[in-house]
C-alpha cells in the first residue's frame, strides 16, 4: 500500500501523504476576493429553529444505526449500542475569538449538558471548527473516553481531560471502544494548526467505525488523493461514509474536497450511503451557502449515489436507504 501507513514527520512538521498545497495566495487579495464577492455566503434568514427531542434516545434504533447531525463535522453516531460524538463545536464562532471570526448559521440544536450518555468522543483535528474550547471543559467530569489525532492531547489535558480517557492515535492506529468497536485512524490530506506559527505540527486523521454489524468512514477534512482507493480496498465496502462538501475553493483544491470530489472519494471507498458533512453551518469559503448541497444533489442523480442527509438536530434511523430532509429549502 502506497499511502496506508503511519505520519511521517519532517522536523516537527507532520507530512500529508502526497505533496500538498495549503497557501491561500496573497493576502490582498484574498481579501479582494472577499470585499467583491457576490455570492450568499450567509443565509439571509435565519435558518431553524433546530431542537433535538432528547426522549428518542431512549430507545435503541431498531436498524443499529442513528445519527443526529449537529452541524458541520458533529455528529452522534448511535452504532450497536454506543455513542460515539465527533469533533464537537458547540460556540457562535469557530475562531480564537469570541466576536469575531465565523459564526455559526444556527445555534446547536441541544445543550452539551443534555447529551444522552456517551461512549466516546473523536477529535480528528485541531482546527477551530473541529477543536472547541468552549465544549471540552464540559466534559471534564464525565468518564468520556477521547479518541484523537496525535498531539491534540495537550489541549484537552490543558481543558481538564484526564490523560487517561485520552487515546492518541497515528495513522494506521487502532483501539477499541467499549470492547465492541474498533477505531481505526487513517491518512488524510489536509493540515493542523490554531496559529500562524504551529501548522502541522499536529496530526489530521479520518476514521473507520467497525462494529459487528456496521463499517462507518468518518473523513473529517480532507482533500482528494488516490489513498481513499486504498482505504475502500483495505477497511472498506462502507454503509456509510461521511465527507465534507463545504468550505472549497480552487485555490485550497487540495486540502477541502467539495461535492464533485466527496463524491468521487464515497466511490472510491466502496460506500453505500453518502452523509455529507462540514456544510450549511459556518462561512468559510466564497461560495454561497447552500451551493455545495444543490452541486452534490445533481452529481449524486448522475453518479446514482444515494445521499442520507437528515435535519439538523433530528436523531435519524439509517436504513440502507436514501433519506433527503431538505432541510435548507
Amino acid at each position: 500500500m502506497q499511502y496506508l501507513h503511519a505520519a511521517v514527520k519532517e522536523g516537527k512538521k507532520y507530512l500529508n501523504p502526497v505533496p500538498t498545497n495549503v497557501s491561500t495566495g496573497s493576502l490582498p487579495a484574498v481579501l479582494w476576493k472577499y470585499i467583491t464577492n457576490k455570492a450568499e455566503t450567509t443565509p439571509k434568514k435565519q435558518l431553524g429553529p433546530f431542537a433535538t427531542d432528547v426522549s428518542i434516545y431512549q430507545q435503541a434504533p431498531e436498524t443499529g444505526l442513528r445519527i443526529t447531525w449537529m452541524g458541520h463535522s458533529g455528529l452522534l453516531i448511535e452504532v450497536d449500542g454506543l455513542r460515539i460524538l465527533t469533533d464537537p463545536v458547540w460556540s457562535s464562532r469557530a475562531s480564537f475569538l469570541s466576536w469575531m471570526g465565523p459564526k455559526r448559521f444556527f445555534p446547536a440544536p441541544l445543550a452539551i449538558k443534555d447529551l444522552p450518555p456517551l461512549d466516546a468522543i473523536i477529535i480528528s483535528h485541531d482546527h477551530y471548527d473541529h477543536l472547541d474550547r468552549q465544549v471540552i471543559p464540559q466534559f471534564a467530569n464525565s468518564n468520556v473516553p477521547f479518541y484523537c489525532s496525535l498531539g491534540v492531547a495537550p489541549y484537552l489535558k490543558a481543558w481538564g481531560i484526564q490523560e487517561e480517557r485520552i487515546t492518541e492515535m497515528n495513522w494506521m492506529d487502532s483501539a477499541t471502544i467499549a470492547n465492541s468497536c474498533t477505531i481505526t485512524a487513517l491518512p488524510a490530506r489536509h493540515f493542523s494548526g490554531r496559529g500562524l506559527h504551529n501548522r502541522f505540527e499536529t496530526l489530521w486523521s479520518s476514521f473507520v467505525l467497525k462494529t459487528t454489524n456496521h463499517n462507518i468512514y468518518f473523513g473529517a477534512d480532507s482533500g482528494w488523493y488516490d489513498g481513499f482507493q486504498e482505504i475502500g480496498e483495505a477497511y472498506g465496502p462502507f454503509d456509510l461514509t461521511m465527507l465534507e462538501i463545504g468550505a472549497y475553493n480552487k485555490s485550497w483544491a487540495d486540502i477541502h474536497m467539495g461535492p464533485d470530489n466527496a463524491a468521487k472519494a464515497h466511490l472510491a471507498l466502496k460506500g453505500k450511503l453518502l452523509m455529507p458533512i462540514h456544510w450549511g453551518t459556518f462561512n468559510l469559503s466564497l461560495h454561497a451557502w447552500k451551493e455545495p448541497i444543490e452541486r452534490l444533489l445533481k452529481i449524486a442523480h448522475e453518479k446514482s449515489i444515494p445521499l442520507f442527509i437528515p435535519r439538523p438536530g433530528v436523531p435519524t434511523q439509517v436504513t440502507g436507504g436514501e433519506y433527503n430532509s431538505h432541510w435548507w429549502m
